[in-house]
């Protein structure tokens, strides 16, 4: 007898929570890494757990789960759109654009930021003569600007928040001072980068596109839910959000990116495996005696070749000068697109394919000038 069966609601569902696992090719080659590393220096799998943060993973999924929620409510892109709407000059449009980048990833992490901005600039294609490519690249430099600000502004930050249990209020007020001069360097350089010129900007809005409720929602839950971290209890508060999410607004858990997720957890595993191998033992060994000089150049240098997330997982292993760390990976963040993810995500949003060489005319000045101002606050 041939069964057959009707399609249920869940099988969508899974199908979206899964998808993004199957498109990540960064969560795949971690994966490869951590087999081929596992390999060469193996280890039990009882162990592996062991090497990652869970409570800076538990904080990063719960700010996932609800920036996501704020951004699907697409109320942010409405007031966007109302004002760029309202923009006659290109400078003012591209300055408006810098500072909303810089502020809102202070709040809702670097790539929910881009996720939010990255598409209203895309939507001003029609614009003739409208730089949207630099409009971009400067994006991308305005999220790493302002996610050093705060502990919930990138991974990165998360991380050493953890680790060096200063408070929300004591972790931003050590990273002012940084983010302060870059923002300044950032606005200055958008003022000569674009023209006094005029434009005229018409983006449709549809006000039933965006729900009042859910970003209402998640803002509560995202405000308790940074209570519940800056408590220490990073994990209840995950639980609690999750349960809340499935009661009232259960339909964005399938819109987060959840590889990422898995992305940091690899991450972790992969630097602990590499820190194993016999060629970087003496260099791993010889860490925690470097001079402070030495180690921001470890940070900003490192975060050039491997990014600075997984620098800073390296680093905060064996030192606990967090605030030196903290301002090496964050300047690192500029330079070469590798350097943070978020320029990788800005970049693959942009609508046009050669971007990438354009991006580092810019960001490797913005690399020089933040490692100064870094190390100039650091001495």
């Amino acid at each position: 007898m041939l069964v057959t069966t009707e399609p249920t609601a869940a099988q969508p569902f899974l199908r979206q929570i899964i998808q993004p696992f199957l498109r990540d090719r960064l969560m795949h080659l971690l994966l490869l890494a951590a087999i081929a590393l596992s390999i060469l220096s193996p280890h039990p799998l009882t162990e592996y757990k062991n090497w990652v943060d869970w409570h800076t993973i538990a904080t990063l999924a719960g700010m996932l789960l609800l920036t996501t929620g704020i951004e699907a409510s697409g109320y942010l892109e409405h007031l966007g759109r109302l004002i760029i709407n309202r923009l006659r000059q290109e400078r003012v449009l591209a300055l408006f654009l810098v500072a909303a980048s810089t502020v809102l990833s202070t709040v809702l992490t670097n790539d929910i930021a881009l996720f939010v901005v990255v598409p209203l600039t895309v939507g001003l294609s029609g614009i003739r003569g409208l730089p949207v490519g630099r409009l971009v690249i400067f994006e991308a430099l305005a999220v790493n600007a302002g996610s050093l600000l705060t502990p919930i502004g990138n991974p990165q930050n998360i991380l050493l928040w953890q680790r060096s249990h200063l408070s929300f209020a004591e972790f931003t007020w050590q990273m002012a001072p940084l983010a302060l001069a870059v923002f300044a360097v950032l606005l200055l350089a958008t003022w000569f980068c674009f023209p006094k010129q005029s434009i005229h900007a018409e983006l449709n809005d549809d006000p039933a596109a965006y729900h009042v409720g859910l970003l209402r929602t998640c803002g509560m839950l995202y405000i308790a839910f940074l209570v519940s971290v800056e408590l220490g209890y990073s994990g209840w508060g995950l639980v609690g959000v999750g349960l809340a999410v499935l009661l009232s607004c259960r339909g964005i858990i399938a819109k987060v990116d959840w590889s990422l997720i898995a992305v940091f957890i690899l991450m972790f595993i992969d630097i602990r495996l590499l820190s194993l191998q016999h060629f970087i033992q003496g260099w791993i060994e010889s860490v925690p005696h470097f001079s402070r000089l030495e180690l921001f150049l470890a940070g900003l240098l490192g975060s050039q070749v491997i990014s600075n997330v997984p620098a800073t997982i390296l680093l905060v292993q064996h030192s606990v000068d967090y605030k030196v760390i903290a301002y090496a990976v964050n300047a690192g963040g500029f330079g070469l697109a590798i350097g943070s993810l978020a320029n990788i995500i800005a970049l693959r949003m942009a609508p046009e394919r050669r971007l990438w060489l354009r991006f580092h005319l810019y960001s490797f000045p913005f690399l020089f000038l933040s490692a100064l101002i870094a190390w100039g606050l650091l001495r």
